[in-house]
């Protein structure tokens, strides 16, 4: 018999938007859960209907609670428990961040993986092959 309410941390683990328990409860303290424009504390009990928006830079997600379960379920069972209703301009965002994070990648975190590398240069190779070249630094001395 499915529960009439549950613990906003303990139903984000559940429904697999956080790896871990601590991670979901750290979120709803750090402000990054919300239930109508406002942030819950871990312990805010959901029900059926409730509008959740994640915060997980660079995007928000937002889910509609279609069920509420404690226990934490096979990734096949998601849906019938939450409906992702994210606005498709966020997952846009995503595609850019992903895009942009080899153009401006962050100070500290680094020389590039291999994998890194190898997205880069995939990444610039289809730039050339479409006549499309980027400029990323002024090599021009004259221009100073």
């Amino acid at each position: 018999m499915a529960k009439a309410e549950e613990r906003v941390d303990k139903w984000l683990w559940a429904m697999r938007v956080f790896k871990t328990r601590t991670i979901a409860t750290d979120a709803c303290k750090k402000g990054r859960v919300s239930i109508g424009g406002t942030a819950v504390k871990p312990s805010r009990t959901i029900k059926v209907g409730d509008v959740i928006d994640v915060k997980k830079p660079p995007i928000t997600y937002t889910f509609r609670v279609l069920q509420v379960t404690g226990n934490r379920l096979g990734a096949r069972l998601v849906p019938e428990y939450l409906e992702n209703i994210t606005a498709p301009e966020q997952y846009e965002l995503l595609e850019m961040t992903k895009i942009s994070g080899f153009v401006d990648r962050q100070k500290g975190l680094g020389r590039p993986t291999k994998r890194d590398s190898r997205e880069l240069n995939r990444f610039k190779e289809d730039s050339y092959a479409d006549n499309f070249f980027l400029d990323w630094e002024d090599d021009d001395p004259d221009e100073d």
